[in-house]
């Protein structure tokens, strides 16, 4: 059990991981985490630079030279080493939530093998070899000509293509590094995590059909499940790196076509909700649970109410007052009191294991790097009179 717990870990396994062991490009627990970066920015960013310049497409001589390009430069040397630390930020933080549920005495004993099992599992779907196959024909076969389409979508000559007569377009041995190479291994990366998303969902689901021993009267509100919620820290970095991802196709068509940041409004809002849904929406798998704790604790401390209000009240209303004994300060009113506010924490846990708050936080850091955008429709003076009127 122990071994399994300590194991736990979704991005340390599978055959890429392997790989990056043998290469010495990785440790056991995700160590050279820069080499790695360093690594993938050489491989799928600087032949683009090389054959741009060659070319004479870095930074001038077409209408959207390779350095002036946001979206490629903001998802090659800012959203992918960001996917790349998320690696380690989840491999630190994810077995720490796992291990709670048995450090906090959530699993009884006739679970353990149940919940042993669930680690186990996730474990295996983590490392199938089948799985990151299935994800590198996916990317081959249905994320490149999404690539193709993507980058013609903007009609100018390129650093990618060039555009003549009719709308045909001719890439550019940039154009082709990019999709071959580039693109599919930072495609790669992104379905990479979402199948992680999948295998974390897969686990909750398992657990949260355990008979866990949660307590309706936690101080947490959420009947002791509310460390669950810090789910939100360890996916941090993956959100932010699909905000950039975002931010540079807005910042491409703002400056390279003429758009407004209003056009992406529903794009900025649809981005951060998926997300957030793809961190917290699991969590909703515990509501079953936690409204039957709720349910049988408000049972539980009624009756306990009940008995202990009429003890009081026999005791101090109807009853001799006992001899001896002061009403003032005395110890039965604080236990009532007590009492009373221990019912209010039962009537009142939350059917989910997080607060708006934890929504909230997520969505506004995922979308940060879409901030910058504003001085497109704004100057600095009238973004600071603005918040100053929100703040005060």
């Amino acid at each position: 059990m122990s071994a399994n717990l300590n194991d736990f870990s979704l991005v340390s396994g599978g055959p890429l991981y392997q790989l990056l062991m043998r290469a010495r490009l990785s440790g056991d627990a995700l160590q050279l985490v820069r080499r790695r970066v360093v690594v993938l920015v050489l491989l799928v960013w600087l032949p683009l630079l090389v054959l741009s310049i060659l070319d004479g497409r870095a930074w001038s001589g077409v209408d959207m030279p390779f350095l002036r390009d946001f979206e490629t430069q903001l998802r090659l040397l800012i959203a992918l080493p960001l996917l790349i630390f998320a690696e380690l930020q989840v491999h630190q933080r994810q077995p720490q939530l796992v291990r709670q549920f048995v450090d906090n005495d959530l699993i009884p004993d006739d679970a353990r093998p149940r919940f042993d099992a669930a680690i186990a599992s996730a474990l295996r779907w983590r490392n199938s070899v089948p799985a990151e196959l299935l994800l590198i024909a996916f990317v081959y076969g249905i994320g490149m000509p999404l690539i193709w389409r993507g980058q013609f979508a903007l009609e100018v000559n390129s650093w990618f293509a060039s555009v003549t007569t009719g709308n045909l377009h001719h890439a550019t041995w940039a154009g082709r590094w990019f999709v071959y190479v580039s693109m599919p291994v930072f495609q790669f990366l992104v379905l990479r995590w979402y199948y992680r998303f999948f295998i974390w969902a897969r686990f909750l689901w398992q657990v949260s059909r355990l008979p866990l021993q949660l307590q309706a009267a936690h101080p947490d509100g959420t009947a002791g499940l509310l460390f669950l919620a810090r789910t939100g820290r360890a996916y941090v970095f993956v959100c932010v790196a699909l905000g950039t991802v975002l931010s540079g196709m807005i910042a491409n068509r703002i400056f390279h076509a003429g758009a407004t940041l209003l056009e992406f409004k529903t794009e900025i809002a649809g981005t951060a909700a998926v997300l957030v849904f793809f961190v917290y929406g699991p969590l909703f798998l515990f509501q079953p649970l936690l409204r039957a704790t709720r349910r049988r604790g408000m049972i539980e401390y009624g009756a306990l109410g009940q008995l202990y209000a009429r003890d009081f009240n026999d005791k101090w209303i109807r009853g001799p007052r006992p001899t001896g004994e002061a009403l003032l300060g005395h110890a039965d009113i604080q236990s009532l009191a007590d009492l009373h506010n221990s019912f209010g924490i039962v009537r009142g846990v939350r059917l989910v294991p997080f607060t708006l708050n934890h929504v909230t936080s997520l969505a506004v850091t995922t979308l940060l790097p879409v901030a910058p955008l504003l001085l497109t429709m704004f100057s600095v003076e009238q973004l600071l009179q603005q918040l100053l009127k929100i703040l005060f």
